[in-house]
């Protein structure tokens, strides 16, 4: 997901001083015999970075790779980002495999055929993974690269309501009015997909004490005009699977055909290894598409995802387009066209590198980390949110105990992990579950049982420092951080014309939407 940002006017661009009154000094520039060729002897070095106009003039390589990435070293460090899911380390082997794959235009079949070749490897692995069915040539699985779970959920989305449309259209029934049944709790993709497609949302909503889908209320909201229902494996509030099978056997029972896609983007990678037993993908009759972010637990970088459908039957062959291009005739169904080749590489490596056993190693580490983590948020005070024991996703979502009474709330405990580095976020839950606030920490590959001592210290600190200080201090405190976070993002704020919008969850109902 990329902000959407204001191009700066030229009155704005021309700008103030940092500190008032500073426009008003003037400072000589240095002299030809007072600079050099270091970097820091550069007159690059006393100048302000280019900010809204490309420069006229050249820099030097070593200067401008310096500077940019100074700049950059005031962003949080990756490996203390407990708020996201995205993968942070890889070996240094596929590294170099992907650094050496950055030149080649994934799209360009004929000139990097062996590179589409991997491609197809990881679509068929992967469909074997969520159990797709491949014994008959008539039901034969098809899936394609992403450049995320948010792409692949589009396609999704498409498909199911191109799909509902032809039957509509057979029937010789209005097909004006389509809808989507899924849970309140979903990622901000699907509601862009709905709005962007014109699909009616049907919500069923969370409580304080249930944070997924219904499934009798789900089935429910079916109706003639319901293109299909969103079932998620892991959430990204509490990382719970939603019972898809509770969704099938019941669309089975009171024999509604309404197909399910399964936002398995945290989760793809999990419950195979995890809970193998659990019938959540191809095993279940109605479950017809299915996403995975490669970038999440797949162990890549970003970006990279993945969908994979049933058969043909649920993919309109209207929406696949032949395209010959480059050479070569090429079937494409996706919203993107040029891309990388590098990410999709790193899958294939991950794959065969790790196979399932080592997969199925990393996520019982890394569930077992995450137990780890909510036995002692536990017995510090905390209420646990999230399922253990491989339950759920690999992470803890938790909360304050409103019974304690304490005189801050999630927000002032993260400020606090935040001058200790530690990027942990807090959110207001969805709507309908009475504005429940909790933090949540992601557990990922590289987050070790001993970086989870570190941060249980920290915490630890964070709840002593804030009891011991009264709420006013508390309160000046974050009002400060408020101020100043929206002082130091002015730079991309949203264009007046955009703010306050009341189409979206997060409009209707205060609902913070997750980082994934």
């Amino acid at each position: 997901m990329v902000h959407l940002t204001s191009v700066t006017s030229d009155a704005a661009a021309r700008g103030g001083s940092i500190v008032e009154g500073m426009e008003n000094i003037k400072f000589d520039e240095p002299a030809d015999d007072e600079v050099s060729a270091s970097v820091y002897g550069s007159r690059f070095a006393t100048q302000e970075l280019p900010q809204h106009e490309m420069p006229e003039g050249e820099m030097p390589k070593e200067v401008a790779y310096r500077l940019i990435r100074d700049d950059l070293s005031l962003d949080g460090v990756p490996t203390l980002n407990l708020a996201s899911f995205v993968t942070t380390y890889m070996e240094e082997e596929v590294e170099k495999l992907m650094t050496e794959a950055l030149p080649k235009n994934f799209i360009d079949y004929e000139e990097y055929p062996q590179t589409a070749e991997i491609q197809n490897r990881c679509v068929s692995m992967i469909a074997r993974m969520f159990n797709a069915p491949t014994d008959t040539e008539a039901e034969n699985a098809m899936g394609t690269s992403t450049v995320g779970s948010s792409e692949a959920i589009m396609l999704g989305v498409l498909s199911m309501k191109r799909r509902w449309q032809n039957k509509r259209k057979a029937e010789g029934k209005d097909y004006s009015k389509p809808n989507l049944v899924m849970n309140s709790a979903v990622q901000v993709c699907w509601e862009k997909a709905a709005r962007y497609f014109e699909v009616e949302e049907r919500y069923s909503y969370c409580t304080k004490d249930r944070y997924v889908i219904d499934p009798e209320e789900a089935v429910n909201l079916v109706d003639e005009n319901t293109i299909g229902i969103c079932a998620i494996i892991g959430t990204t509030y509490t990382g719970e699977y939603e019972d898809v099978k509770a969704i099938n056997d019941l669309l089975i029972q009171k024999k509604i055909d309404c197909p399910i896609h399964v936002d398995a983007a945290s989760g793809g990678f999990v419950a195979p290894f995890v809970v193998p037993e659990l019938p959540w993908d191809f095993r279940l009759q109605q479950v017809v598409s299915i996403n995975v972010s490669g970038h999440k637990y797949g162990l890549v970088y970003p970006g990279v995802g993945w969908v994979v459908w049933r058969s043909p039957e649920y993919l309109p062959k209207e929406l696949v387009f032949n395209i010959n291009y480059l050479g070569a005739d090429q079937a494409s169904f996706t919203l993107n066209f040029s891309k990388g080749a590098s990410q999709v590489i790193g899958q294939y490596y991950q794959m065969i590198r790790l196979g399932k056993k080592g997969y199925r190693s990393i996520m019982m580490n890394l569930t077992r980390t995450a137990d780890y983590l909510a036995a002692n948020l536990k017995l510090l005070g905390f209420i646990i949110m999230s399922k253990g024991g491989g339950n759920g996703l690999p992470l803890v979502a938790f909360r304050l105990d409103p019974k304690k009474g304490h005189h801050y709330d999630e927000f002032a405990v993260v400020h606090h992990l935040r001058e200790r580095g530690w990027v942990v976020p807090a959110y207001t839950m969805a709507p309908h579950s009475e504005n429940l606030k909790l933090m949540r920490v992601v557990v990922r590959e590289d987050f070790t049982r001993s970086r989870c001592d570190s941060l249980v210290k920290d915490i630890k600190l964070a709840l002593q420092t804030l009891n011991d200080t009264d709420r006013e201090t508390i309160d000046k405190h974050t009002e400060h951080l408020k101020k100043n976070s929206a002082s130091h993002r002015k730079k991309h704020n949203t264009h007046p014309y955009y703010k306050g919008e009341k189409h979206s969850l997060q409009g209707k109902h205060g609902k913070t939407h997750a980082v994934c």
